[in-house]
């Protein structure tokens, strides 16, 4: 290699010319000594090589419909010259270069529009699970309302008879107050007082019947407000008893704490 190509690989001329910054003294220069000295021509082949890879590496592949497009484009408006091998191929580069930036661009629209899209979902859900959360506290507190007003109606109605309920010995503290009406066939509890059981232990209230006696449910100090109560025909007292937690299958007098006559 005589020192005229090595003088001109040292320089930056071919680097300047494969992107297309040499002006057109220089451009002609370096296609002379790409057409003349194989040397030259072997050193722009590799170069543009790994330009081309760098290229590659740093692109984002376009979608078939814009590629064309932009093809077609450049097609249509770029005048047809005729040029040698090296400017083929420089051409070439550019127009893969400008395919991969339009590709990048259109990639990074698309991908914000899907975060923004995303976003706009999360946010629209959230707004919606609160609606729905209010709506339905809403409802439970309607309900509430409703299941309040029926109370209040039930005593206030003429025919619905107040019992209150005083503890035995055994149980000297508990209240309760019993509102039943015979002729809506109602029956509500309000639980004043309950003395602390046993861990084992729970209160229970029962109708006494002729023949037997009916478990009515559990009594808890968390009942401290109007609960409803089934409602027994021919029910001739009410009884409330300390039973073993889990038993509900009958009572006994000696268990009973508490008990009351209803009016026939």
């Amino acid at each position: 290699m005589n020192d005229k190509i090595t003088t001109f690989l040292n320089s930056d001329l071919l680097e300047k010319y494969l992107i297309g910054q040499t002006t057109s003294v220089e451009t002609e220069t370096v296609e002379s000594y790409i057409s003349k000295y194989p040397e030259v021509e072997q050193a722009y082949n590799n170069l543009q090589n790994q330009l081309e890879l760098v290229a590659q590496s740093q692109s984002v592949k376009a979608p078939k419909s814009i590629l064309n497009s932009v093809l077609n484009t450049l097609d249509e408006e770029t005048p047809v010259v005729q040029l040698n091998q090296p400017k083929s191929r420089k051409k070439w580069f550019q127009l893969s270069i400008a395919a991969s930036v339009i590709a990048i661009m259109f990639a990074s629209t698309t991908y914000i529009f899907y975060q923004q899209n995303q976003l706009l979902k999360i946010e629209n859900q959230k707004i919606a699970d609160e609606i729905y959360d209010r709506l339905d506290d809403l409802d439970q507190k309607n309900m509430r309302l409703d299941e309040i007003m029926r109370q209040m109606n039930q005593l206030n109605n003429p025919e619905t008879e107040k019992y209150i309920i005083n503890g035995n010995n055994r149980a000297k503290n508990l209240k309760t107050v019993a509102y039943i009406n015979p002729k809506e066939k109602t029956s509500m509890l309000d639980v004043v007082s309950l003395p602390q059981l046993p861990e084992e232990q729970c209160y229970q209230i029962w109708a006494e019947l002729e023949d037997k006696m009916v478990n009515l449910g559990i009594l808890s100090e968390g009942d401290r407000q109007l609960k409803s109560i089934p409602y027994t025909e021919d029910a001739l007292a009410l009884s409330i008893t300390i039973e073993q937690k889990g038993s509900t299958l009958s009572a006994t007098k000696e268990n009973s704490v508490a008990e009351i006559t209803l009016n026939k």
